[in-house]
């Protein structure tokens, strides 16, 4: 509703300045030009190309004026999210100090007009360089201007806990993992997390997917971040920069540039591309990899045997921590619990594997070695 309103809007204001435009061309043009007309014709002509220039001005602005709107929001968003990075006191400031430093500018152009030829061109040069000296100058003295930063001190706090312990942008996964709320509460997790918009938009789009699996796991994103912000004693910020014809794991690694944070993820393929950017990862499934027991080979431990391997004769079982075992002559204990001898121990990327054989096999071919 709203841009139809601004579009007739600008139709009105088009079609004012062709008709002005178009009605002081043909007068001027009337002066110096004789026409075969009378009077009252020639003013006939005269409305008739008014209307006709108006018209054709208040199309062209009906035409552009969806464009103009779109570059105007489009800049304005690139500038609030400039603006977002900046701490509040630091605007005030600079703000103050552009103001001083314009004021005096003000002061020296009134003699700098009075040189000739040159004296228009020192004012603006003056103005320029003044009032960014101004700017330089207050916000480089906050500390002594404590009684204008005392009025921020919520923010300087807020700013405090972003320098100190850092900025953490989640994405999609990690929320949907459900795991970071145990983290947040054991009180590992430090520093502000930061939700950006567009994954908020990914996470409601998840939750209204027609697959049933997918709904539900949307929803429990949703759940997991209203536990985080009512729950627990962190700070969480909704920021709404975004970044045009991106994907959403661009923009993750753009706005942990942007912030100087780091992005928590269970994503494998993101945690690569933030690494080559050059962009801090804190990777939860990393983490709970690094936090199993160590086991080394020589062990024993029991484990029920689940499913086949994909060798011959090789059973699979699980430790309850969800790490592999793969059981070298196992398949013949399914669903059984067997006393097994770890082998060896094979970290991946994706996890952590487990060799083993039966504790009664290997006491059999130790003694027959004996």
């Amino acid at each position: 509703m709203i841009p139809k309103i601004f579009r007739i809007i600008s139709l009105i204001i088009g079609f004012v300045l062709g008709y002005q435009a178009f009605n002081a061309g043909f007068n001027a043009l009337s002066t110096v030009t004789t026409f075969n007309l009378t009077e009252t014709g020639l003013s006939a002509a005269s409305i008739s190309v008014s209307v006709l220039g108006g018209s054709a001005f208040g199309i062209i602005f009906y035409i552009i004026t969806p464009i103009v709107i779109n570059q105007v929001v489009q800049f304005t968003s690139w500038v609030d999210g400039k603006l977002k990075l900046i701490p509040t006191q630091d605007i005030v400031l600079g703000t103050i100090g552009l103001v001083i430093g314009l004021s005096i500018a003000a002061l020296l152009s009134l003699a700098l007009y009075r040189i000739p030829w040159v004296g228009v061109y020192l004012s603006l040069a003056v103005t320029l360089v003044l009032g960014y000296v101004g700017i330089h100058i207050v916000t480089n003295r906050k500390e002594e201007l404590s009684f204008i930063t005392s009025l921020f001190a919520w923010q300087a706090k807020g700013e405090k806990v972003l320098s100190d312990k850092g900025i953490k942008v989640l994405d999609t996964s990690v929320i949907i993992d459900g795991r970071i709320a145990d983290l947040c509460k054991t009180g590992f997790m430090e520093g502000v997390l930061m939700i950006p918009g567009f994954v908020l938009d990914e996470l409601r789009h998840i939750a209204d997917s027609s697959d049933v699996l997918k709904r539900n796991r949307g929803r429990r994103g949703l759940d997991i971040l209203n536990k985080i912000q009512k729950e627990l004693d962190i700070p969480v910020k909704i920021t709404e920069q975004d970044f045009e014809d991106m994907e959403v794991d661009s923009k993750l690694v753009k706005l942990a540039k942007l912030l100087k944070g780091k992005v928590v993820t269970n994503d494998y393929n993101l945690n690569k591309v933030c690494e080559l950017q050059g962009v801090s990862v804190l990777n939860i499934n990393e983490l709970a990899n690094a936090l199993k027991p160590v086991v080394l080979p020589g062990e024993e431990m029991t484990v029920q045997i689940i499913k086949d391997g994909k060798e011959m004769g090789q059973g699979i079982g699980y430790l309850d921590d969800g790490t592999m075992i793969v059981v070298d002559g196992g398949k013949k204990h399914m669903m059984q619990h067997l006393e097994v001898v770890v082998t060896s121990v094979l970290q991946t990327a994706a996890g952590r594997m487990i060799f083993a054989r039966p504790k009664a096999y290997l006491a059999k071919y130790i003694n027959e070695a004996k």
